[in-house]
């Protein structure tokens, strides 16, 4: 007899995970590797791409999503690793730069956290989309941010905010454009998180108290907690979801 636990399982599925070193990306790439999927890390540190990988007995390869031609090398690597197929993409490469009010940033900072947060997803959904498209199916879930939906306090960061809600309607958007074709897109819009990305403002006691004030569940999440939704929407569980953007915030949104 089959469980219906079962629908979570990814055995004999290729998977390929952006931003897969640290944070919620190796959380992900550790959980769907447990699931029994084969995991390929990419990654723009090369030290941290091959330790999490050895770690999992996992592939690494270097990914810099700012470049096109990196990314689409990657997902070439990560189809050699599936032996022509590519089931499964997270892509949770981003960077978080404040950068403080929008009268005061430059071209440059802009520029730089858009390229990361929104134009590299754009170009590793192209180049995984190309890769299940031909395969007619597939299931890829970009890491967005509930800054996406809300306004965060108390902190200015306009030019993050902007970048997640674009990879939300992104994400909406190949939804639609693929659906029809096998291929499964949503997103995830986390809350803040215990990880590398947010130390630098948690170690600030007033905006933590802050956030923490701000949150419900008077707690920050784990990103552990992000990559169990992660699970879900890449397997056979949520077959029929496609185009939703998940928040796991704490109830930060609903605030």
């Amino acid at each position: 007899m089959t469980s219906p636990l079962d629908a979570f399982r990814l055995d004999g599925r290729t998977a390929f995970i952006t931003g897969g070193a640290q944070g919620i990306g190796f959380a992900v790439a550790e959980l769907l590797a447990s699931a029994g999927a084969r995991i390929v890390i990419g990654d723009l540190s090369a030290d941290a791409g091959g330790e999490a990988a050895s770690r999992l007995d996992a592939h690494f390869v270097e990914t810099d999503v700012t470049s096109t031609s990196s990314v689409d090398a990657a997902v070439a690597a990560a189809l050699d690793v599936g032996d022509g197929r590519l089931d499964i993409a997270v892509n949770c490469a981003g960077i978080r730069h404040l950068g403080g009010r929008v009268e005061d940033l430059t071209d440059d900072e802009w520029s730089a956290v858009i390229d990361v947060n929104l134009t590299g997803v754009f170009r590793s959904c192209r180049a995984e989309g190309r890769a299940m498209l031909a395969q007619g199916s597939g299931a890829i879930v970009n890491i967005a941010s509930m800054s996406g939906s809300v306004v965060n306090r108390p902190q200015s960061q306009a030019t993050y905010n902007a970048s997640k809600a674009g990879v939300v309607m992104l994400t909406k958007s190949l939804a639609v454009d693929w659906a029809a074709e096998g291929v499964r897109v949503n997103s995830i819009s986390p809350g803040y998180v215990e990880t590398a990305l947010t130390a630098r403002s948690r170690a600030i006691p007033e905006r933590l108290e802050a956030w923490l004030g701000y949150t419900p569940m008077g707690r920050l999440g784990l990103p552990r907690e992000i990559a169990g939704a992660a699970l879900y929407l890449v397997s056979d569980a949520a077959a029929y979801t496609t185009g939703t953007d998940l928040l796991v915030d704490g109830g930060y949104t609903s605030a």
